[in-house]
């Protein structure tokens, strides 16, 4: 019989819902790179840099999001993102599939 790895499934847990959250980020306002790692590791969803990078060029390519550069009083010009028309409509698409899965769940925990 093969052990379930609790902390696999957890990790996996929280990379499934990772494009989702990030989409939630950005979505209120253009966000530097650095200010979306930080919310995530605050919300103890993500600690690697390297992870967070190739999601966002994901995204991008998927034509979710897209990036301008602005002038940065500390140094070199900044990457903020912002969602695409695309990203906004696929956003609202994820919020629905979220609140039904959440309710789907949560009824079930109530059996428990």
């Amino acid at each position: 019989m093969e052990n379930i790895n609790i902390e696999n499934t957890k990790a996996q847990m929280r990379k499934g819902t990772l494009e989702f959250i990030i989409l939630l980020l950005i979505a209120s306002e253009p966000v530097y790179s650095s200010d979306i790692l930080s919310r995530l590791k605050e919300a103890e969803l993500i600690v690697v840099e390297g992870t967070l990078y190739p999601l966002l060029s994901r995204l991008k390519n998927a034509d979710l999001l897209k990036y301008d550069w602005q002038e940065s009083k500390s140094g070199p010009p900044r990457k903020y993102y912002s969602l695409t028309k695309k990203g906004e409509d696929t956003l609202g698409q994820l919020k629905i599939t979220w609140r039904n899965l959440n309710k789907s769940i949560n009824s079930i925990l109530k059996l428990k």
